[in-house]
């Protein structure tokens, strides 16, 4: 299995736990090289703060065991195209990549000219876009019947 799915599919674990919570399912993981430094899930509602969204939780995790605000090196898997305030944060932590299963043509960071992003920062489409999108469909569908 290559790693951006051995990845991926452990954000989408966090995303099914996110669902199991009643929290928007989308999760993440932030690797540097192999290494696994953090995973997690959304969490606005069990946190009641709005910024606790996934990445912003992994970010947060990451740079704590790091001791760095910098993450050159570091890739973040998500399930869900970053927003425009994680898009900041990535940008501040100078994130090296982001792999993202699933667009988010409505709230995305990709809808911002110029790009919210750190110059140095990658881009990359991930596997399991379907996957992360039915989870979300199915979350919406039991809120709003």
């Amino acid at each position: 299995m290559r790693a951006d799915e051995h990845f991926m599919r452990i954000a989408l674990q966090e995303a099914h736990r996110a669902l199991e919570e009643g929290e928007v399912p989308i999760g993440a993981v932030l690797v540097v090289g192999p290494h696994l430094l953090a995973r997690d899930h959304n969490r606005t509602e069990q946190l009641k703060d709005p910024t606790a969204h996934a990445e912003m939780l992994c970010l947060t995790a990451a740079t704590t065991h790091l001791r760095s605000k910098y993450l050159p090196d570091a890739t973040l898997y998500v399930t869900l195209e970053p927003c425009p305030m994680c898009a900041g944060a990535l940008t501040w932590a100078q994130i090296g990549e982001i792999v993202y299963a699933a667009p988010d043509p409505q709230r995305g960071f990709s809808r911002h000219t110029p790009s919210l992003l750190h110059p140095r920062t990658r881009v990359r489409r991930g596997p399991f876009a379907e996957e992360a999108l039915t989870l979300l469909r199915h979350f919406f569908q039991l809120r709003r019947p």
